[in-house]
C-alpha cells in the first residue's frame, strides 16, 4: 500500500502543524470442537490420514462504484467511477474428521483486511454458526488490489484520503465475506487435497533493489532472485472426482492498475482467479460458483508486477499490464495444478494470539545479540516519497544520517525518537489521542493443513523478511511434518510494512513504512516461533491483549445520494448515445445511457451491465457481465438544468478477435432515487441490436 504521497503531504503538514453451520450429528466423523482447544501434539491423531471435508464458495464484495476514494495509493482525487471487474471473497473451509478441527481461509479482493472487518465477520459467524468459528480458526487475507473503494477501516490513518468511514462499503465487505464462509461451510463434503510448489520467474520485480542489497551477501546468495518466486498451489477435489477449488499463493503487488485508474478491479490476481474459474467451468454469466479459485498474496512488500515499467504506480498500460501479470500467474498455476501429485496427509490445526506490537521486548537471539524493544507506531519521511514505480513527494532514502537532506535533519531533531533508529518521523500514529491512528494490538496466526503451514501476518512483508519468517516457523514445525511454509499476507488486520533490519536502515519506502521500528521483524520471528512451537507440542497459547473495537468512534464525511435527476423528455435507461449498426471483431462497441447513481444499489450478486447475443429463437442470452472483466461500466456526473444530479452511464465492450459473429446488444441495469419520497426504483435500458462480423 502506498497510503501517503504527494497529494496527502499537505494534509499531513496541516495535521502536524496542528499538533460450521454443522451440529454434532450433521457430518459423520466430524465432532464439534471449540476453536481454542489444542489438538494432540504434532497432530498424531491424524498421522497418515488423507481424509478431509472441503467446501468452497465465492461472494460479491464490490463496494460503491462512484464517488468513493480508492484504497491503496492515497490519492485524494482517485475516486471510483465505474467497474472493470467485480471484487469477490473466495472462502474455503477445510476440516479434518480425525481431530474435529476446521479452518476457514478467505482470499478477498481487497487492498488489505482491516481489523474491524475481521472482528465483525467473526461476530456474525458466531451468531450464525455458534462455536464453529472464532478468531483462532478464521484467516482472512487480502489480494492487495489498489483498485477498490476505501473507507472500511476503523483507524484514522487509512480513512484520511477517503474523508472518513464509508458504511456502505464496509457492510458490502463484511456481509460478503461472512456469506462466503457460511456457504463454504454448508458445502463441506468428503474430498482430498494435493499440494504443489515451484518457482515462477519473470512475473515480478523488486521495486527497492538497493535496500535488498543491504541484506547480508551470504543470505542473498541462497536465492536466485531478489523477489520471492515461490508459488504454492493447494488443489481441492471432491470424493466424486469433481474439482472444487484451488488456492494459489504468490507474492506480487496488486498495482498493475495505477493511481490514475478510477474503475473498480481485482487487478492481476482478480483476473487470474477469473481465468481459472472460467477454465474449470465454475464461472458463467449468472451461473453458480461451482468451482472457486483464489490467487492469494504473500510477502509482496517490495514486489511489483510491472516488469515492463510504468508510471503513476501502475504499468505502462493498465489493462494490458494487468492481463500480462494475470496470465503469467495463471499459466504457472495451471502447470502446478496439473502436476500436483503430492497428497496432503495429516490434520488441520492452528494457533492464534494478539500481540501489542509497539511494546515487544525482543530477546537477543532474535535480534543482533542484544535485547531490543519495538516502538510506538510511526511512519518516516520516505513514505511520502512513494515507491520506485509510484513516486510521490520527495525521494526515498531519507534518514537521520542524510546530512544533505535538510528536511530529514529537521524532522530527526524535532520529532524522531531513538527507538525508531534511522527513521525521520513524519507522523507518529501510535501516540495520537484519544485513539492511535493505526492499530497496535495485532493478530498473529499459524494454520497447518497437513504439511502446509500458513503464517498469517497483518503486514506487508518484504521478500527477505518473509524468507526469514518462513525459516523461523519451518525450524519449529519441521519435526511435526511441515514441509511447505507460506506467508499469508495482509491478513486479519493491517499496520503497514515489515522490512529487515538492514533494509530498514536505508529507509526506502518499505523501511519508512515499518511502523514499529527497526526490530519489528525480530519481534515477529520471536512471536511466531512461540506460536509454531505451541502448535508442534499441542499446547495452548494465551490469547493476548484484546484489541479495541472502534465501531462507535468512526466518522464518515461523505453524504449519500440525495436524489437522481434526468432531462424531462427522457426516461432512466434511455440511450443518450447509441451503438453503431455493426462492428468488426477487434473494435469496441459503446453505448451511453441516462442512468442513476450506482450507490443506490451495489448490485451485489448482480450486474450493472450485460452483453447479450441473440439466439436463433429470437431470445437474448447473456455472454458477459461486469463480473467478467470483459465489458466496462463507466459512470459520470452530468449537469442538467437546474441540478448536478444527473448520471450518464457508458458501457464499452472491446470485442475480442474470437467473438462469434452474430447479433448483439448492450444492456444497462440500475436504480434511481426519487427526490420526493427517497424511494429507490429499478430501471433498465438496452442498445439497438448490432452485428459483429
Amino acid at each position: 500500500m502506498r497510503t501517503l504521497n504527494a497529494r496527502l503531504a499537505p494534509v499531513l503538514g496541516l495535521l502536524l502543524g496542528c499538533a460450521l453451520a454443522l451440529g454434532p450429528g450433521d457430518r459423520p466423523g466430524l465432532p464439534t470442537a471449540r476453536a481454542e482447544a489444542p489438538a494432540a501434539p504434532g497432530g498424531n491423531a491424524c498421522a497418515g490420514s488423507a481424509r478431509f471435508l472441503i467446501g468452497a464458495a465465492r461472494s460479491d464484495i464490490t463496494g460503491p462504484a462512484a464517488e468513493v476514494g480508492m484504497m491503496g495509493y492515497g490519492q485524494v482525487a482517485q475516486k471510483t467511477e465505474g467497474l472493470h471487474l467485480r471484487l469477490y471473497s473466495r472462502a474455503f473451509v477445510i476440516a479434518s474428521p480425525c481431530n474435529g478441527r476446521r479452518v476457514a481461509f478467505v482470499s478477498a479482493d481487497l487492498g488489505m483486511v482491516f481489523q474491524a472487518v475481521k472482528q465483525q465477520v467473526v461476530e456474525r459467524l458466531r451468531a450464525k454458526l455458534g462455536d464453529a468459528f472464532s478468531d483462532e480458526n478464521v484467516l482472512l487475507s487480502g489480494t492487495h488490489t489498489h483498485s477498490g473503494p476505501g473507507g472500511f477501516s476503523h483507524y484514522t490513518l487509512y480513512n484520511l484520503t477517503t474523508f472518513g468511514f464509508v458504511p456502505q462499503n464496509f457492510e458490502a465487505i463484511v456481509s460478503g465475506i461472512t456469506d462466503s464462509i457460511v456457504r463454504a461451510n454448508a458445502r463441506l463434503a468428503e474430498g482430498s487435497l494435493r499440494l504443489s510448489s515451484g518457482d515462477l520467474y519473470g512475473a515480478s520485480a523488486n521495486r527497492s533493489p538497493e535496500a535488498y542489497l543491504r541484506n547480508p551477501e551470504a543470505e542473498r546468495a541462497r536465492y536466485r532472485a531478489n523477489v520471492d518466486t515461490r508459488m504454492t498451489v493447494l488443489r481441492m477435489t471432491g470424493a466424486d472426482g469433481r474439482e472444487l477449488g484451488l488456492i494459489d499463493w504468490f507474492a506480487v503487488h496488486g498495482t498493475s492498475f495505477g493511481n490514475t485508474n478510477h474503475l473498480i478491479s481485482g487487478d492481476n490476481k482478480g483476473l487470474a482467479a477469473h481465468l481459472f474459474e472460467v477454465e474449470q467451468g465454475g464461472r458463467t454469466p449468472g451461473g453458480p460458483d461451482t468451482f472457486v479459485a483464489a490467487f492469494a498474496n504473500s510477502n509482496e512488500g517490495d514486489v511489483t508486477p510491472n516488469i515492463l515499467g510504468g508510471t503513476n504506480g501502475g504499468g505502462a498500460d493498465d489493462f494490458e499490464d494487468a492481463a500480462l501479470a494475470a496470465k503469467k500467474q495463471y499459466d504457472f498455476a495451471v502447470h502446478l495444478w496439473t502436476h500436483a501429485a503430492m497428497p496432503v496427509m495429516g490434520g488441520v490445526d492452528y494457533r492464534h494470539t494478539y500481540v501489542k506490537m509497539d511494546a515487544v521486548d525482543v530477546a537477543p537471539e532474535f535480534a543482533d545479540g542484544s535485547a531490543h524493544r519495538t516502538c510506538p507506531a510511526a511512519i518516516g519521511l520516505s513514505m511520502l516519497a512513494g515507491a520506485e514505480d509510484g513516486p510521490g513527494f520527495g525521494s526515498e532514502g531519507a534518514t537521520c544520517e542524510s546530512v544533505h537532506d535538510v528536511w530529514s535533519q529537521f524532522t530527526c531533531a524535532a520529532v524522531t525518537t531513538p527507538c525508531q533508529g534511522e527513521k525521520p518521523i513524519v507522523l507518529e500514529m501510535g501516540t495520537m489521542k484519544p485513539y492511535p491512528w493505526s492499530p497496535e494490538v495485532l493478530p498473529l496466526q499459524v494454520v497447518t493443513v497437513g504439511p502446509l503451514a500458513l503464517v498469517a501476518v497483518p503486514f506487508e512483508v518484504t521478500t527477505m523478511a518473509g524468507r526469514r519468517l518462513r525459516d523461523t516457523v519451518r525450524a519449529q514445525l519441521a519435526g511435526a511434518g511441515v514441509t511447505d511454509v507460506v506467508i499469508a499476507g495482509l491478513a486479519n488486520a493491517y499496520s503497514g510494512y515489515v522490512a529487515t533490519r538492514e533494509e530498514y536502515a536505508r529507509q526506502d519506502y518499505e523501511g519508512a513504512s515499518t511502523h514499529f521500528g527497526p526490530w519489528t521483524l525480530a519481534a515477529l520471528q520471536q512471536s511466531f516461533a512461540g506460536l509454531a512451537a505451541s502448535l508442534r507440542d499441542g499446547t495452548a497459547v494465551p490469547p493476548g491483549p484484546t484489541p479495541r473495537d472502534l465501531r462507535g468512534a468512526v466518522v464518515g464525511l461523505q453524504p449519500g445520494v440525495v436524489f437522481d435527476d434526468k432531462l424531462l423528455w427522457v426516461d432512466f435507461g434511455s440511450v443518450a448515445e447509441e451503438a453503431k449498426a455493426s462492428y468488426a471483431r477487434g473494435d469496441t462497441a459503446s453505448v451511453t445511457f441516462w442512468g442513476g447513481h450506482p450507490r443506490n444499489d451495489l448490485k451485489l450478486g448482480g450486474t450493472f451491465l450485460r452483453v447479450q447475443q441473440r439466439q436463433p429463437d429470437g431470445s437474448w442470452k447473456d455472454v458477459a457481465n461486469d463480473g467478467d472483466g470483459v465489458a466496462l461500466y463507466h459512470w459520470q456526473r452530468e449537469y442538467c438544468v437546474p441540478t448536478l444530479a444527473c448520471s450518464l452511464v457508458r458501457i464499452t465492450w472491446p470485442i475480442s478477435t474470437d467473438t462469434p459473429p452474430g447479433t448483439y446488444r448492450l444492456v444497462h441495469e440500475g436504480n434511481w432515487k426519487s427526490g420526493w419520497d427517497g424511494r429507490v426504483h429499478p430501471y433498465s435500458g438496452s442498445s439497438r441490436p448490432f452485428t459483429v462480423r
